[in-house]
């Protein structure tokens, strides 16, 4: 048990421990956007494609990340893009853009069922999902930046690689 819990302890921190945490966010966003798709037929392309970003860019990111001999996604370089610099060095706003995107996906699921408690003629499921949309909206821009500069960095270093090889060959 206890060497158990002495590699728990050792993930915390690590490439694996970064790459775990990324999946497990990943599949239960996945999950829960498959559902609404189900749910909510009619907005079907705008769950399909807020997947596809979302895989596509934080595996982009990652990978890129690792690559460079990054430990976590998280510790990027900070001269790279001011709205990643600020969106993964402020604890506050990372936390408040995943958990508001994360909200506004269930509250469209609880939606499905009922609209909570009425509050100043509104269900409470509903205005949480009017507030928390905007959220939403914005954490899909992040993710269409990170793909961007991800995409870039990847491109960087395939050429550094290729002009590496080429100088060793003249």
């Amino acid at each position: 048990m206890q060497k158990q819990k002495k590699k728990l302890r050792d993930c915390v921190g690590s490439k694996f421990g970064a790459m775990l945490d990324m999946l497990t966010d990943r599949c239960a966003t996945m999950c829960l956007l498959v559902t609404l798709a189900h749910f909510y037929p009619s907005y079907m392309f705008f769950f399909q494609l807020s997947m596809a970003l979302d895989i596509a860019s934080h595996w982009l990111h990652l990978h890129s990340s690792v690559v460079q001999g990054g430990a976590s996604h998280k510790l990027i370089d900070l001269s790279a893009n001011p709205i990643l610099r600020i969106y993964y060095h402020s604890k506050i706003v990372l936390f408040c853009m995943c958990a508001g995107n994360e909200l506004f996906y269930c509250m469209l699921y609880l939606l499905h069922f009922t609209e909570g408690p009425i509050i100043w003629f509104i269900g409470l499921w509903k205005l949480i999902c009017i507030l928390t949309f905007p959220v939403s909206i914005v954490k899909s821009g992040i993710s269409v930046v990170q793909l961007i500069a991800a995409s870039k960095n990847m491109v960087s270093l395939d050429m550094a690689e290729r002009e590496k090889a080429q100088a060793k060959t003249e």
